[in-house]
């Protein structure tokens, strides 16, 4: 049986601390997020409460632990033994057991979570999120350390590389022209949903620079991606492609954990040898004379051809649909979200237009009114304030009102948070960063358009501005609990 010693991959044992490690984190921060957020934008008195949501909810198409009843005090639970469990991945506690006990603690984060997104709404329906479940699903089968990584579940993370990587840039190639005539980061790192420190800076680059950087992009999703398949060491060298030009989009933006998770994964194509050349403090031999006598019992063996099996059988779909003229993004083609399809910004927008909320203590408010605005953690309102560094952590309700002007500012949601203003809700309040009333309700709430620019480095030096906005209109006139529009929230 000297041919099933192909299936153990003793030359990525790296590759397989940083992904079990890697996904693990990222899990920890996701639980955080939720704890921190979900009971304000989907709790119990939530904008979009999930009780009501459930009511309404097919059992059979979306699992969740919530499909009998929800709490507030339940999600908490569930988030509190997602961030207990994930802990113990990063600290590599589990993998120090058989193979089945990082197994069952990967699959309890996979089917937590998963419970969370499912009723999460407009709030989880982001690409990362689906990532993050079929990362978490397929890392759960790289054993433990005493087990040697299964090779066809690391060839099956680096597929999951190559959806997302290949999904992108071929999503991009069929959408905007700006992509195909270079353009497309003239706008991006301005018009983006959450710009970071140095997206200013990024975006004030000369215009050479910036269609450099998308063919740059286009290299390295449409081209480099083929790589990650190809014998070591040009399967390392992709990946350190992918890795570094990951790392350029956490420095110049903000993306939850998307660009963090597809580092993560880039490492299942990197071996031992190679990394032990570009950092000799990682070693060859990870478990010494230990290491040698390491087999792979046949019942693990079994299992994990199992899961392999099931996860080419599931990927046909996305493999069908990344040759598709109509390409999907961030699709899932079945209710465990396993093997889906991903991708990002098939079109940039080439304004940046922001909605800004305001309240005023007047009782009639009229021109002489003073108006303060509301300040969020990280969308862009202040054009004094610099862009906080967020990613990987996620700020939902921010991202919700990048949205906005996209579709429409007459959202269920965004009525509900402005009821949840005029009545000074101290939970939804903790989701700002500034409270312009310090904790009382405001007679009036407004809202209004407007676009933003960054500032060049000649009107930054004059005024320290780093945005110049300019207002376009007021979408909704100013409203009280006095005057309900008849929306939910008020």
């Amino acid at each position: 049986m000297e041919w099933l010693s192909w299936f153990d991959a003793p030359e990525y044992e790296f590759a397989r601390q940083v992904l079990q490690r890697g996904v693990a984190a990222l899990f920890f921060v996701a639980f955080l997020s939720s704890l921190n957020q979900f009971p304000a934008l989907l709790g119990e008195r939530g904008l979009l409460p999930v009780p009501e949501y459930l009511s309404g909810f097919s059992r059979l198409r979306r699992p969740t632990l919530f499909r009998w009843r929800y709490s507030d005090r339940l999600l908490r639970w569930v988030c509190a033994v997602g961030l207990m469990v994930s802990a113990l991945l990063v600290a590599g506690i589990p993998q120090q057991g058989p193979p089945w006990v990082p197994l069952i603690a990967f699959l309890v984060l996979w089917l937590l979570y998963m419970s969370i997104v499912n009723v999460g709404q407009t709030f989880y329906g982001f690409g990362w999120e689906m990532l993050l479940l079929e990362a978490g699903f397929t890392v759960a089968f790289l054993g433990s350390d005493q087990t040697d990584p299964p090779r066809t579940i690391l060839i099956l993370i680096v597929w999951l590389v190559f959806r997302l990587e290949f999904g992108a840039g071929m999503i991009k190639i069929r959408g905007g022209r700006e992509w195909r005539d270079l353009t497309a980061l003239f706008y991006h790192h301005e018009t983006q949903p959450m710009p970071g420190p140095l997206s200013r800076q990024a975006h004030l680059l000369p215009k050479p620079l910036h269609k450099i950087e998308v063919l740059g992009n286009h290299f390295a999703q449409l081209v480099v991606p083929f790589f990650l398949f190809a014998p070591q060491p040009v399967a390392s060298i992709a990946a350190g492609i992918v890795i570094v030009t990951q790392l350029w989009l956490v420095a110049s933006g903000n993306f939850a954990w998307l660009n963090w998770i597809a580092i993560v994964l880039a490492f299942a194509a990197v071996s031992d040898p190679v990394a032990h050349a570009l950092l000799p403090a990682i070693p060859l031999d990870w478990h010494g004379a230990a290491g040698a006598d390491r087999e792979t019992p046949l019942w693990w063996l079994a299992i994990t051809l199992a899961a392999t099996l099931l996860l080419v059988v599931l990927s046909y779909w996305p493999l069908r649909n990344l040759f598709s003229s109509r390409q999907l993004m961030n699709a899932s083609f079945n209710r465990w979200q396993l093997v889906n399809t991903y991708g990002a910004f098939g079109t940039v927008t080439k304004q940046r237009i922001e909605i800004v909320v305001e309240g005023t203590l007047d009782d009639e408010p009229d021109e002489s009114s003073e108006w303060r605005e509301y300040g969020f953690k990280g969308k862009p309102g202040d054009i004094r304030r610099m862009p906080r560094q967020w990613a990987p952590y996620h700020l939902r309700l921010d991202w919700l009102m990048w949205f906005l002007p996209l579709r429409t500012v007459h959202e269920e949601w965004f009525y509900a948070f402005l009821g949840k203003l005029l009545e000074a809700d101290r939970q939804t309040l903790r989701l700002l960063r500034r409270d312009p009333f310090d904790g009382a309700p405001p007679r009036w709430v407004r809202v209004r358009s407007y676009r933003y620019r960054f500032a060049t480095r000649k009107e930054f030096r004059e005024t320290g501005d780093r945005w110049v906005r300019t207002l376009l209109y007021e979408p909704i006139p100013p409203l009280s609990l006095r005057r309900s529009p008849g929306r939910r929230g008020y």
